[in-house]
């Protein structure tokens, strides 16, 4: 399979635009190579003290912020033409009115008109009719007197149009403009392709974003109307209306046409926004996630969960990151073995004395991390060489904490927490794993899957298997599911969706005739999977090809993809200050890509998973198959809290301050001022997704577990910890968990602090031995077989769906063109 990440899948040098982020830096001489690298990731990190950041995650930032990043800079002048287009054509059909002076049914009639003055041949005057439509979908700014009254009229604005059938006539010209050859030949021909390259695609694209944010966003104030008109707006995007397939897959076909080199003028952020916004529209959000779970899991006769993720993160607090100087001198930086092993003294006391505090210091968690020694400074160098083959993905040593404080701790800082934020869990799997080896030392012979049985087990393990399989009983609640009494029931034995699903394809496999034909309902993420089904690994591809070319870290290469086609003028800057102003245009750019990539990767994967968790493996497969875990690790070898502070945005400038004000004169000072925000709002949002993508393609999959090993990660995850926000620490601190076995006693010992921290804020599982890594746990993994095994259950599950599916789609239109289809899978994996 075409690997996204290999070397000469960067950013293209032609604009020489960027944040300076990621390249430039080449190997030192080998007699000063740790010093020198230290030198430079302490010239790079700094010691800034980074507060507590209030972030508040969800679905989306705020609306003015969703609809204002859906427009560069470049692309301002452009609200003054959309809005001379738009005069232009009124002043022809109604005389002596504006348009919020007109009643409803004025208004209806004119928009009728606009949309038969869209059916003209001249292509000229069909981008003004669509520019006329763009300026109504934008709130008719010319007539409002605040950003407040701008939105409310784009957002009432956008319901008419809708209601006018207005999104099927531009999805028709979206079709034709995919379609154009000319223009893609024309644009394959130019050396360099600027924002002029692609005017109607984005005229339509906007006008459609528009439209799906503004439905899209629920208010309680909503007509009858208007919630009705946004069901059937869902209703449509979901599923194949009038024989054709659903609005998401032509957006992902675009995807993948832009990255494959054929049009490469295609504004690829505004249908990557368009795309995350259509797929959180049609399947749900985060919040629709756990409704949808808890629907599940009662259907299904499961215990309802104890808890909600995201609410339990929100209640938790950051943690201080590792203390970094700037002065570190020789001695403290790489310790001979013989001053090691006389400091073992001062050492064990230091952490005798402070052991009490170090489960409960939650406001100091990694303030007196111990020194890295000699070993462990080798051992990433020699990952560093490992990922130079693969990713470029270290380019310097990971920074050496100092050495720990001689100075007592205040009493005031010890925080006693009243107990673990999370309810412990073990799994089915575990409890028959711990009987397994307790029968064979005890008794000599095992009996599968029987949890039951305890006759010749010592008294000992039938304490132990009662305290697995224990209800604990908490809180006190008078209704509700799994109430007893007026006591919350909260079990510590866990059988999670997937696991049901597994064992009914198991079944399905093995008694194929006697079960009968499974029933699939045909929900909006069961369709867009069979859609996706015969190219999703290409679509996997494509999108992270297009996040290695946002990615900060990556260098410039000769034969990467454009992203910054939607971005750059037809005349490149001449003075500083328009070169500044587009460096800051095209890093914003940047980080919006990132932002939608990773949260539509994140959704996809959510919802996949709950709709079928082999569904979600076959995603997960393709996307470690196109290197996503170095291509993350890569993304996260940066100065992160640098990234999520960053001000690449001009607040004058943003949609849609900029139509209601005439634009001040720009200064040195103004771009460089940004906005008065502690974070940058999508940086972290974006930081956040990737995690969390991270955690979902390595958790319990021995095999990825190790590709983070291999990569050394654990410096990079360790070094994001100094962003003090409580869910991206989490996050951090679940991979590092996984991995600590395989990382050495060393790293624990001198990693103690992280190690408490694990212990405080991620989940406990009941018989996991994550914190002490025996040898039996860490043994060499037979990894392609994990793999290979999981590939044929996937590739079983699809085939047995795709062959029902076939028979449906015979007997449908739609379906003719796919008869003679087979699925394959891409990609081989060597077995």
């Amino acid at each position: 399979m075409e690997d996204p990440t290999a070397p000469g899948a960067g950013n293209p040098p032609a604009n020489g635009y960027g944040n300076g982020n990621g390249g430039g830096k080449g190997k030192p001489a080998a007699p000063k190579g740790r010093e020198t690298f230290r030198s430079q990731r302490r010239e790079s990190e700094g010691s800034v003290d980074c507060p507590t950041l209030e972030f508040e995650y969800g679905d989306t930032d705020g609306h003015a912020a969703e609809l204002s990043e859906l427009y560069s800079y470049t692309e301002n002048p452009e609200f003054t033409t959309n809005r001379r287009c738009f005069e232009e054509d009124f002043k022809t059909q109604v005389q002596g009115k504006e348009w919020l002076e007109l009643e409803e049914d004025a208004q209806k009639a004119y928009v009728m008109g606009l949309l038969d003055r869209l059916e003209v041949v001249s292509r000229e005057r069909r981008l003004k009719v669509a520019r006329a439509v763009l300026y109504l979908a934008q709130g008719t700014f010319g007539e409002c007197d605040s950003e407040v009254d701008v939105l409310h009229w784009s957002r009432y604005n956008c319901f008419l149009l809708y209601q006018m059938g207005t999104f099927s006539a531009f999805l028709e010209l979206l079709h034709m403009e995919i379609d154009n050859s000319q223009a893609c030949s024309s644009a394959l021909r130019k050396p360099a392709i600027s924002i002029a390259d692609s005017t109607e695609l984005r005229v339509l694209l906007s006008v459609m974003y528009l439209m799906v944010e503004n439905i899209r966003l629920e208010r309680e104030t909503d007509s009858y109307g208007w919630r009705t008109a946004r069901k059937t707006f869902r209703t449509e995007l979901s599923f194949s209306m009038h024989n054709e397939e659903p609005f998401a897959l032509l957006l992902f076909s675009m995807v993948t046409k832009f990255c494959s080199g054929l049009a490469p003028h295609f504004p690829i952020k505004k249908v990557l926004l368009l795309l995350w916004k259509v797929v959180m529209f049609t399947l749900g959000g985060f919040e629709q996630l756990q409704a949808l779970k808890v629907q599940k899991r009662e259907e299904l006769g499961l215990p309802p969960l104890a808890e909600d993720s995201i609410q339990v993160v929100k209640s938790m607090r950051a943690a201080s990151p590792p203390s970094y100087t700037l002065d570190l001198g020789e001695s403290q930086l790489a310790p001979p073995p013989s001053k090691l092993r006389g400091r073992r003294g001062s050492r064990r006391q230091l952490l005798t004395k402070q052991d009490s505090l170090d489960i409960y210091n939650e406001r100091d968690l990694f303030k007196t991390e111990e020194p890295a020694t000699e070993e462990e400074e080798e051992s990433a160098g020699d990952g560093e060489r490992t990922l130079d083959g693969e990713l470029d993905l270290l380019e310097q040593d990971p920074l050496v904490p100092p050495p720990p404080s001689q100075a007592p701790l205040s009493a005031e800082r010890v925080a006693f927490p009243k107990g673990l934020p999370w309810t412990p869990k073990v799994r089915q799997k575990d409890i028959e794993h711990f009987l397994e080896m307790s029968r064979n030392k005890f008794i000599g012979f095992t009996l599968g899957q029987d949890t039951d049985t305890l006759v010749g087990l010592p008294r000992p393990i039938h304490e132990s298997v009662k305290t697995l399989k224990q209800v604990t009983r908490v809180g006190s609640q008078s209704s509700g599911i799994g109430s007893h009494q007026g006591i919350l029931a909260k079990e510590h034995k866990y059988i999670s969706i997937a696991d049901v699903q597994i064992k009914n394809e198991e079944e399905l496999e093995k008694c194929p005739m006697s079960l009968g034909e499974e029933v699939v309902p045909e929900t909006p993420c069961e369709i867009l999977y069979q859609g996706m089904l015969y190219s999703l690994p290409q679509y996997m591809i494509a999108l992270l090809k297009i996040l290695l070319a946002a990615a900060p870290t990556s260098k410039a290469k000769t034969d990467s993809i454009n992203i910054l086609a939607d971005v750059l003028p037809e005349e490149m800057p001449v003075t500083v200050l328009q070169s500044m102003k587009l460096g800051i245009d095209v890093n914003r750019h940047k980080e919006i890509i990132v932002k939608s990539i990773s949260a539509l990767l994140l959704l996809l994967l959510k919802h996949f998973k709950l709709n079928h968790i082999y569904q979600f493996e076959y995603v997960s497969q393709h996307l470690v198959f196109a290197n996503c875990i170095p291509l993350i690790l890569k993304f996260f070898n940066q100065n992160i809290l640098s990234y999520i502070t960053a001000k690449n945005s001009i607040s004058v400038l943003d949609y849609p301050c900029c139509t209601i004000q005439d634009l001040p004169e720009l200064t040195t000072e103004s771009l460089e001022a940004g906005d008065n925000n502690q974070f940058c709002w999508r940086n972290l949002f974006s930081c956040i997704n990737l995690l969390r993508l991270l955690n979902k393609l390595t958790k319990w999959k021995h095999s990825r577990t190790m590709m983070l090993v291999v990569f050394k990660s654990a410096p990079i995850l360790k070094r994001a910890l100094k962003v003090k926000q409580a869910m991206l620490q989490l996050y951090v601190l679940k991979l590092l968990k996984i991995q600590t076995k395989y990382l050495g006693r060393q790293w624990r010992k001198s990693n103690m602090k992280t190690m408490s921290a694990i212990y405080q804020k991620v989940r406990h599982r009941m018989n996991d031995d994550w914190a002490y890594g025996n040898d039996i746990d860490a043994r060499p993994w037979d990894f392609q077989a994990e793999e290979c095994t999981l590939r044929a259950n996937i590739e079983a599950f699809n085939s047995r769906r795709q062959v029902k599916g076939k028979e449906k789609a015979e007997a449908s239109p739609v379906g003719k063109s796919r008869r003679n289809r087979k699925w394959t899978s891409s990609a081989p994996l060597r077995c």
